[in-house]
């Protein structure tokens, strides 16, 4: 897989924000834009940098409401991009 799965759950997350209110959707917010960036440098992330959004996301899903389920779809598109990752 490419970084496209970076890309997808970016816009995952745009979507989750769209659901959120206030220092949520900030976050959420954030979260797409540093996904976003990730995917369009030259170098793709590691496994470490890649470990901390998805502990974010994790935090961020923690709700039961529609943001949270567009959050944890994003999550899954990182976890796969980061399958292809090679170790520490």
């Amino acid at each position: 897989m490419t970084r496209t799965e970076l890309v997808t759950a970016a816009d995952h997350l745009e979507t989750a924000a769209t659901h959120a209110d206030g220092e949520r959707r900030e976050r959420i917010e954030g979260q797409a834009d540093a996904l976003t960036s990730l995917a369009e440098r030259d170098r793709g992330p590691d496994q470490g940098r890649l470990d901390r959004h998805m502990n974010v996301l994790r935090e961020l899903s923690a709700e039961d409401d529609e943001a949270s389920e567009h959050v944890r779809t994003a999550l899954d598109h990182v976890e796969q991009y980061r399958s292809t990752v090679g170790g520490i």
